[in-house]
């Protein structure tokens, strides 16, 4: 018989459990679902001596109330972090530790780490330097959940019923940092993704394709994942679908990650899907200049790449295929086509990133090859939260903003609930500011209601958004879907962007050619504007 120790995140206790528990002892199992000292009674709050140890201790005394084969201990969010800790100094007792829609906790790092709140972050470090826990941490009132995890499946009235029952989270909990000896990382793990926080298997195995070092740990047959489609609180929203993989968890089964030397090339590294001629390239530091032909100073296009990327990434993404085929095509249209890279190597660095992008625009309008007064900025994928300042306050010289697949509000599991990097709240500044927009029939869902959101938002402000649809395509589609309808959204795209900055771009018919490349189908010589498609 196999035991299920329940642990809840924040504010709540184990009666969130209870429909998932009733479907695990309908299999056979044992099920204990915990509360966490401080979090069973907003009335009864916890002492000011509550702090990760004690939660560990709870933690631990659930495995003493098991008289099963193995335990299977499940931590969901903030509860990975007594979960692995009580895991960790009795590993003989269990069998499996599960991830529920929570972060990769490790030893060293406080649970506020992991916090989806920047702000509190900083309070919580605050409280640190001045050596008191201070106060615990509010419940979120009904219509704050939503800052702490995707509420995709719940309800207004089960948003009210979380918070009338919510404690505030004792502050020691959060601050105290988990100290591991090791143990626990030979035990089997399963990690549940819940889809709307902004998870999924793909997106995991993208981020591994990248050269991730901290994520190589999760390549291995004892790790497996199971997705769920719906938000954080899967134990209310799909408490069947979460007791049945919990039980296929238990079982061994699951997906697991394939490693990027296992012989298949990483998407992003794959073929541009067309054929576009290299000319000559110029790199000053982080910039990379793919020139034109004409001398005279042109206006430039600055392609800006998403992630985070590993500092140590093996390649780079001046060298990508994608961005380089961006950059060869607006350069054999007779635009200076730029890459940049900029140092976005973890989901903290978005401040630094900016940074970074607005001294290279600047490098970029310097160039004696660059007309300074016709610049357009592209960002693609998770670079698109870096669009903010530009819709926000355009400069006169910025001709039109791009976004390729972007995400256009950060993910409810990456820490940036209360980010400035918010593009549809900057819209307001936009003016008539040309924004082109590439969207993506088979994205990832948390991430179309990012661009959902920020269409929703560009229509009341008058915003001059055009956007182009790609059927049938994936986020990433430039290097992986080589079809006809996203050749002809590539060259839309593109021609589009061009044509607002005076550079007018013929139709063409998709076949993948060129000027210069010896396809048919690319022709420049004096049309108005792109066709649509």
């Amino acid at each position: 018989m196999t035991a299920y120790v329940l642990v809840s995140g924040p504010f709540t206790d184990g009666s969130v459990w209870r429909e998932v528990a009733d479907r695990l002892r309908e299999a056979g199992a044992q099920v204990h679902p915990v509360t966490l000292t401080g979090q069973g009674d907003r009335r009864d709050p916890a002492g000011p001596g509550t702090d990760l140890e004690t939660h560990i201790a709870d933690v631990l005394r659930a495995f003493e109330q098991c008289d099963a084969d193995g335990v299977v201990v499940v931590g969901h969010g903030y509860a990975i972090h007594p979960v692995l800790g009580a895991a960790d100094r009795c590993p003989e007792r269990v069998a499996r530790v599960v991830y529920l829609d929570a972060g990769m906790a490790r030893s060293g790092d406080a649970p506020l780490e992991l916090l989806p709140l920047q702000g509190l972050r900083d309070e919580l470090r605050a409280r640190v330097d001045g050596g008191e826990p201070g106060d615990p941490v509010a419940p979120p009132a009904p219509g704050e959940w939503q800052l702490w995890g995707s509420t995709d499946g719940l309800s207004s009235a089960d948003l009210a019923e979380l918070s009338r029952r919510a404690a505030p989270q004792p502050a020691g909990t959060l601050l105290q940092p988990l100290v591991l000896s090791g143990a626990v990382d030979a035990l089997p793990t399963t990690g549940v993704l819940c889809t709307s926080s902004g998870a999924n298997i793909a997106l995991l195995e993208s981020v591994l394709s990248l050269g991730d070092a901290g994520l190589r740990t999760l390549v291995d047959r004892q790790v497996t994942f199971f997705e769920l489609a719906t938000g954080h609180w899967p134990m209310l929203t799909a408490p069947d679908e979460l007791a049945d993989v919990l039980l296929r968890a238990t079982a061994g089964e699951g997906h697991v990650l394939a490693a990027p030397e296992d012989g298949r090339e990483p998407g992003h590294l794959k073929g541009f899907l067309l054929d576009v001629p290299p000319g000559p390239r110029e790199r000053i530091g982080a910039v990379d200049l793919h020139l034109p032909a004409a001398v005279s100073p042109r206006p430039a296009v600055v392609f800006v790449h998403g992630g985070p990327v590993p500092p140590d990434a093996a390649v780079t993404p001046r060298d990508w295929p994608g961005l380089v085929g961006y950059a060869r095509l607006a350069a054999s249209l007779g635009a200076v086509g730029v890459v940049v890279e900029h140092r976005l190597h973890g989901l903290g660095d978005f401040d630094r990133s900016a940074a970074d992008v607005a001294a290279a625009v600047e490098q970029v309008r310097a160039h004696p090859r660059v007309d300074g007064d016709r610049i357009a900025l592209w960002f693609l994928s998770a670079g698109g939260l870096l669009s903010t300042d530009w819709l926000a306050a355009p400069p006169e010289w910025l001709g039109c903003v791009a976004v390729s697949y972007p995400v256009l509000a950060p993910l409810p599991n990456w820490g940036l609930s209360d980010s400035r990097f918010r593009p549809a709240d900057a819209l307001g500044g936009v003016g008539r500011l040309p924004v082109v927009l590439t969207r993506v029939e088979l994205e990832h869902p948390a991430i179309a209601a990012t661009v959902a959101e920020f269409v929703a938002a560009a229509e009341p402000v008058g915003a001059d958004l055009e956007v182009v649809d790609v059927p049938q395509a994936h986020h990433g589609f430039e290097t992986i879907d080589h079809t006809d309808a996203a050749r002809a959204a590539v060259w839309r795209s593109m021609g589009s962007v061009l044509g607002h900055l005076g550079i007018p771009v013929a139709p063409a018919d998709a076949t993948g050619g060129v000027p210069g490349s010896g396809a048919s189908g690319f022709d420049v010589s004096g049309a108005a504007g792109p066709v649509a498609v």
